[in-house]
């Protein structure tokens, strides 16, 4: 006898489905119905749990953030010196694009600023959503800065949070040009110096 799934489970398997979908490919190439036939349900459950494409996702961004929460936090934890925090997120970084580039067969950077770069401007709540979600992130970058200041390691009239963003975009482009070349080497090589150098400790990768 066949199971039919619960509810939750339908809502789970559509927001499991696009966010592989979203790894592997772009937001405009997967349709609803790519979807729906990827995860086994119907159209009419799709829209029973999600008014539209742009909707799931949303869903998908904030439960991918979800899923990696622990990990930062566990990377960024304050028992840890705050220089090692971003020796360690350099390296969960380049761990985690193998890992997918093996499943995939292709680099795929990050799918959520992929997402969010190829929704600018159409979809106000996926451009939300983003936002929403780099800035929880960001705090990470943010706590450790502090923590390097009260350290003495870097000076105290560091611009905290303009140099969290300067992190975080310098990481989405290294991702970025990443999948552009699809190649990791780039990153391997590059990532963690490039982050040591702009907290002006260079020669400690």
């Amino acid at each position: 006898m066949v199971k039919i799934p619960a509810r939750s489970d339908t809502k789970q398997r559509l927001i499991e489905t696009a966010l592989e979908l979203l790894w592997k490919n772009s937001y405009g190439s997967v349709s609803v119905d790519d979807i729906c036939k990827a995860a086994d349900v119907k159209k009419g459950s799709f829209y029973h749990f999600f008014p539209s494409k742009a909707d799931l996702a949303v869903a998908v961004m904030e439960e991918t953030y979800r899923d990696t929460k622990a990990i930062y936090d566990r990377i960024f934890s304050a028992e840890k010196p705050p220089i090692a925090r971003f020796e360690d997120f350099a390296d969960y970084i380049c761990e985690k694009q193998s890992e997918i580039a093996s499943r995939f067969k292709h680099v795929c950077g990050c799918p959520l600023a992929s997402l969010g770069s190829e929704m600018a401007g159409q979809e106000q709540g996926i451009q939300a959503k983003y936002e929403e979600v780099n800035r929880r992130r960001v705090r990470y970058f943010e706590n450790a800065l502090r923590d390097m200041i009260a350290e003495g390691s870097i000076p105290d009239a560091t611009d905290v949070e303009s140099k969290a963003q300067e992190i975080s975009a310098y990481v989405l482009g290294q991702l970025m040009l990443a999948r552009i070349q699809n190649d990791l080497q780039t990153l391997k090589r590059d990532l963690k110096p490039g982050l040591l150098q702009m907290l002006g400790l260079t020669g400690k990768a």
